[in-house]
């Protein structure tokens, strides 16, 4: 790659934005693994940490509850909407990573080579 499109005016920016994305994520990505442990494990969902767990995740794993059937023994609960949700938000992230690095500024030998290799594939 060349020396120019390191030193982009856009470079930071997007170095920046991809961090947050991928900060944000594993924010969430802890909660909810988080989230499936307490379950796995019967934690009381009335006990104050465990409630404001399942709260602040129930709308990250809303979209995907129903998906498989619900699995319980002995009030543990294997919560795969849980682990569905961690699964999409990691490729949603990245999917947002790759649209932030699409407009990254680059240099036409650098354009032309890359496009080269797609051709050669």
């Amino acid at each position: 790659m060349s020396e120019s499109s390191y030193s982009s005016p856009t470079t930071k920016p997007l170095y920046k934005g991809t961090q947050i994305v991928w900060y944000a994520l594993g924010i969430l990505e802890f909660l909810l693994a988080f989230r499936f442990v307490l379950k796995l494990l019967g934690a009381n969902p009335v006990a104050g940490f465990v409630s404001f767990v399942y709260a602040m995740t129930q709308l990250f794993v809303a979209p995907f509850i129903g998906i498989f059937p619900r699995v319980q023994a002995q009030g543990m609960v294997f919560d795969w909407a849980a682990l569905l949700a961690m699964l999409v938000y990691l490729f949603v992230a990245w999917a947002i990573v790759k649209l932030f690095l699409i407009s990254k500024t680059v240099s036409t030998p650098e354009a032309a080579e890359h496009l080269k290799k797609q051709e050669d594939k």
